[in-house]
């Protein structure tokens, strides 16, 4: 098996859900690290989902708040995430064009 450490990024995410990451097919990924940062001038709140291959779409976390200048790491330190093939992590927010995401990963083929 190869392992292989990723990070995957996305900017300006607003209020739709939008995929940051799906699981490749015939992979395993353990999320490291999620961390959401407001680039408005305004307080918002996130949603972090995780859509599983199996038809159960859970919230990581759902309308937590993110100040102003600040990040929200929902993943990371002690809690890790893992993934199977097709699982996708959906990032919405409460504003238009408001967070930039950083996912460090680890794929395993």
């Amino acid at each position: 098996m190869a392992n292989a450490f990723k990070v995957k990024t996305k900017t300006d995410l607003g209020t739709a859900d939008s995929a940051v990451y799906t699981c490749p097919g015939g992979t395993q990924t353990t999320i490291i690290g999620l961390n959401l940062a407001n680039t408005t001038s305004s307080a918002i709140e996130a949603n972090v989902t995780l859509v599983n291959n199996d038809g159960d779409n859970i919230y990581i976390v759902k309308s937590a708040p993110i100040p102003i200048g600040s990040a929200l790491v929902p993943v990371g330190g002690d809690q890790k995430l893992v993934m199977e093939a097709s699982d996708i992590i959906k990032v919405s927010s409460s504003a238009d064009s408001s967070i930039d995401a950083s996912l460090s990963i680890l794929e395993i083929t």
